[in-house]
């Protein structure tokens, strides 16, 4: 058996393609395209991203169809991306509506008295960076979209949702368990719809399509015999990398945005400035984590890059970490602050002076800043978390990876592999296998003393103020 595994991002599409043992076998990458209009106006081409989707299977399959081996598909990603597209033609109706679009901020504030029931429902703060108030905008300011509803037409839903219905055989039009979640209209604990929800946000159920586990058959991919038995959010997926993972390790992945997750099983445990996510479910069980997200870590590295006009930031940044013992603290609000602040904070700014190498390693260092407050949080709350796992672009940088073991006291472990997604939805998708192998030993970094690091780390918490 094989198992085909898609990886869809922010800035690119990867397909990976792993045997039954979790040895990767072939792989395929292609860029695409994202629109930033202004701060908070973030789009995507759905059908570009249908199309490199599409790209990057046939990319990999060539050699494994010939031998003729059974293959299971696993989906992966971005999550609280939107789309609207019209059920009888496939076809977008309009440009999808990125995770970090904003434009629909200003419908929240007559909200905030549901503010407390909408955490306690979901598991997410009330925020514009999650779907629901995106899909509300697309109606109010799309006339494609209105008409496409008065005919009983549109459809509405995560990226994943429109994915699965240009891949799959037939008229498909599912969404799983942890991309529905990010839409806000979902009820964590009925794992469904929430009907209140849909009438406080005012979207139609009849627009959204049926909510299935992330362990599932979802159908046949279009001119093949492979199922896909697993849709996921990108970094949900990214826990199961290793297999299921221990207990007490949290899992950091730096991408566009930044996320430390620690599972707690099948315990769904509330926190007030945190997320509650589902990371794995089936017919019958599901799996958690508390959730922490910070919106500009490549994000803020991509943001100073052209601000100070550092055209080769992210390639001079490893011999800038050895260099650059005691840089200037970077306030990153790029994208606005998450948790556990959820507040668009000051503009972003840099506290002191710095030469560019420095200011570059002063954004990095501010993406750490903002995981140890998240770390913090769930310390206060008795979460054990013993050591953390990294995964994702930013991890291939030795000094990052280092300085977070220095400001957060705990080992971090890189994995010889950081793509992190891919592999633990190809996980999913093969069943959870026990026996899906360690990729090897990887890196381990061991927490040093550095005093200035955590002086660095009060000042930014004094520029910020206190969470919530």
């Amino acid at each position: 058996m094989l198992i085909l595994a898609m990886d869809q991002g922010t800035h690119a599409t990867r397909s990976l393609l792993f045997d039954e043992d979790g040895r990767l076998k072939a792989s395929s990458f292609v860029e695409v395209s994202l629109w930033r209009h202004a701060p908070e106006i973030v789009e995507q081409d759905a059908e570009e991203i249908a199309r490199s989707v599409e790209q990057v299977i046939r990319e990999v399959l060539p050699d494994s169809a010939a031998s003729g081996e059974r293959i299971s598909a696993g989906i992966a990603t971005q999550r609280s991306s939107v789309v609207a597209w019209d059920r009888e033609t496939g076809i977008p109706l309009a440009p999808m509506l990125s995770w970090q679009d904003l434009r629909a901020a200003r419908q929240l504030e007559g909200l905030k008295q549901y503010e407390g029931q909408i955490k306690e429902t979901t598991g997410l703060p009330l925020s514009p960076y999650y779907g629901a108030s995106k899909l509300r905008w697309l109606l109010d300011h799309v006339p494609e979209v209105t008409q496409a509803q008065e005919e009983g037409r549109l459809a509405l839903g995560p990226l994943a949702s429109f994915l699965l219905s240009r891949l799959l055989d037939g008229d498909t039009f599912v969404v799983d368990h942890a991309n529905a979640s990010r839409t806000q209209l979902w009820d964590i604990s009925r794992r469904d719809w929430s009907p209140w929800l849909l009438e406080v946000f005012g979207i139609p159920k009849e627009a959204l399509p049926e909510c299935k586990p992330i362990s599932w058959e979802y159908g046949t991919i279009e001119g093949t015999e492979i199922k896909v038995t697993a849709v996921d959010g990108d970094q949900n997926a990214a826990v199961y990398a290793l297999g299921r993972p221990s207990p007490g390790t949290a899992i950091v992945n730096l991408g566009t945005g930044a996320f430390i997750l620690v599972p707690t099983g099948g315990d769904l445990i509330q926190h007030p400035r945190l997320l509650s996510s589902i990371i794995g479910s089936g017919p019958d069980w599901s799996e958690y984590t508390i959730e922490g997200t910070v919106n500009g870590a490549g994000a803020a590295i991509s943001w100073a890059r052209e601000r100070w006009d550092i055209p080769d930031m992210v390639q001079n940044l490893p011999k800038w970490f050895e260099r650059e013992q005691n840089p200037p603290v970077f306030i990153n609000t790029v994208g606005g602050l998450g948790s556990p602040w959820w507040r668009s904070g000051p503009e972003p700014t840099l506290v002191g002076d710095g030469t560019r190498a420095q200011i570059a390693v002063a954004v990095a260092e501010s993406v750490l800043f903002m995981l140890r407050a998240n770390l913090d949080e769930l310390r206060d709350i008795g979460v054990s978390v013993e050591r953390i796992r990294v995964g994702g672009g930013l991890s291939q940088l030795d000094g990052l990876c280092q300085r977070l073991a220095d400001l957060t006291g705990l080992p971090v472990h890189r994995p010889p592999e950081v793509e992190a997604t891919g592999r633990g939805v190809a996980w999913l998708a093969a069943g959870c296998p026990e026996n899906w192998p360690d990729p090897g030993a990887g890196d381990v970094f061991a927490p040093r003393a550095n005093t200035s690091l955590q002086a660095r780390y009060e000042t930014f918490l004094k520029h910020v103020g206190p969470p919530g």
